[in-house]
């Protein structure tokens, strides 16, 4: 199978060209192939004036190709500084490293940039968000005419991502030329002028963006009308599951949390970056766990001290960070699975390799894990089916509570409905849902409520029927409504 089939693309100077489609469609192979890390079978490659059949690395960079990447590949124990100076210049063998000059030039691509990051901060100090913006930084200095964007706001705040919006428009000013690939169709109509649409590795058109709907780019990328994005509520939530009274932990930053989550009830999460929210999660799942509070499930008063305790009291959390905390990449479908099962699948000493696969298997079937069998590593899976993956592995255990937290981050359009399809079956089943989400028409779209968190506690619950204003006034501290 090809990853690539007579895929043709154009970049003009000064243009914000999108590329978009849904995870497996080839805009990996396609970066890889312009950045030089892949060599193409067929075509040409034409930068500028010069006609080429492949390229290196090295040879990219030196024509002006840059490519900042979701995950940042900096080097994590030299500074910022060094960092950029790295990229910037390759030292010659027995050259004196200018550190004043080198300092001065990070400053000044910061500032350029809006990071207000020390030059002398180690790199593996800095959180993922600060680590992009250096990647960009690193970009603007080496005079790249060609700059790439792999899901650029993926971690970044929204004041992060409004700076990194400006970056963007003063490149194009500038007439270079940016490909932007991201799954956020609002980022696309706000920042891009063209779009190309790839799909099982084929280019299906490119298209100014003036031109097209959301509905129609979402057509154009999944082959199909996604008119259910957002499932409706199929059933009335019943008892309380969980409970929460009080519920503070200093180190997460939480404090006097007061909370409810129903049996066949979505209870959407929404709030700023910071507002506490993945803290709760960990205080939740005793990762760090309470300092003062009652935790009730299904009216029983309950101690979560480690992830053990909440697992054996029936809660279930899939973490923000799917690669660091989802899914092992080297270890199989089946692995993954069934890992947080094994003392109640593999009771004896022994592993038994065929029940572990029919597992995997039921798994893989209900929810559509598209893969060649149970022995797929995780690594070779789009980000949707690696996401089915870590679900999968908590709906083994039985829960009572699954929370989710950013189920959807990064995922394709096609893979994100059929997430919300799933998360709306698991309710229908009776399984209460605490679903975090930084994608606000998601949390509007799928929470049968909606609990608004600002400053480490819910400042308001609201019915599902909410408008975005009601939720971001509340999330700002603006005249909250609360709601039994």
């Amino acid at each position: 199978m090809r990853a690539l089939k007579g895929v043709s693309f154009e970049l003009m100077p000064g243009e914000v060209h999108a590329l978009l489609g849904e995870n497996g469609a080839g805009k990996s192979t396609l970066i890889k192939v312009i950045t030089g890390a892949h060599a193409p079978d067929e075509g040409v490659l034409t930068i500028g004036e010069e006609q080429l059949r492949s390229l290196t690395p090295a040879h990219a960079r030196a024509l002006g190709i840059a490519c900042i990447y979701q995950q940042p590949a900096l080097f994590p124990d030299l500074t910022v500084a060094e960092n950029i100076g790295l990229r910037l210049k390759k030292p010659a063998p027995f050259s004196v490293v200018k550190r004043a000059a080198q300092r001065e030039k990070a400053i000044e691509l910061l500032k350029r940039v809006g990071a207000e990051i020390s030059p002398d901060a180690e790199v593996h100090e800095l959180s993922m968000p600060e680590q992009q913006l250096v990647e960009i930084a690193c970009a603007l200095g080496s005079g790249a005419r060609i700059v790439i964007m792999d899901e650029p706001t993926a971690s970044l705040t929204q004041k992060e991502q409004h700076l990194l919006f400006g970056v963007v428009r003063d490149l194009r000013a500038n007439g270079v030329g940016v490909v932007y690939i991201s799954h956020r169709l609002e980022e696309i109509f706000a920042l891009a002028d063209r779009v190309t649409v790839l799909r099982d590795g084929e280019s299906v058109g490119t298209h100014a963006v003036k031109d097209l709907t959301e509905s129609a780019m979402i057509k154009l990328m999944v082959g199909r009308e996604v008119a259910t994005l957002y499932p409706p509520a199929e059933s009335e939530p019943g008892e309380v599951v969980l409970s929460l009274r009080g519920i503070t932990c200093a180190e997460g930053g939480v404090h006097g949390v007061d909370l409810e989550v129903r049996a066949g009830e979505i209870l959407g999460m929404a709030g700023l970056v910071g507002a506490g929210r993945t803290e709760l999660a960990r205080v939740l799942f005793g990762i760090t766990p309470a300092d003062s509070g009652e935790i009730h499930l299904k009216g029983e008063k309950v101690s979560i001290a480690t992830p053990r305790d909440a697992i054996s009291q029936g809660i279930a959390y899939v973490p923000e960070d799917r690669r660091r905390h989802g899914v092992i990449l080297e270890m199989p479908i089946a692995h993954n699975i069934t890992m947080a099962v094994h003392p109640v699948l593999f009771p004896g000493t022994w592993l038994r390799k065929k029940r572990e696969s029919e597992m995997a298997k039921d798994f893989i079937r209900d929810l559509g894990i598209k893969a060649y069998g149970p022995e797929a590593p995780g690594g070779n899976l789009s980000g949707g089916n690696q996401q089915k993956v870590s679900v999968s592995r908590w709906l083994a255990t039985k829960p009572k509570l699954l929370i989710l937290d950013e189920p959807t981050q990064g995922v394709d359009v096609g893979a994100k409905s059929e997430i919300h399809r799933i998360i709306r079956e698991l309710a229908k089943e009776g399984l209460a849902v605490l679903m975090i989400s930084s994608d606000l028409p998601e949390v509007l779209g799928m929470s049968d409520r909606i609990a608004v968190m600002r400053g480490g506690t819910v400042t308001a619950v609201l019915p599902g029927g909410a408008d975005a204003h009601d939720v971001m006034s509340a999330a700002l501290g603006q005249n909250g409504k609360e709601v039994a």
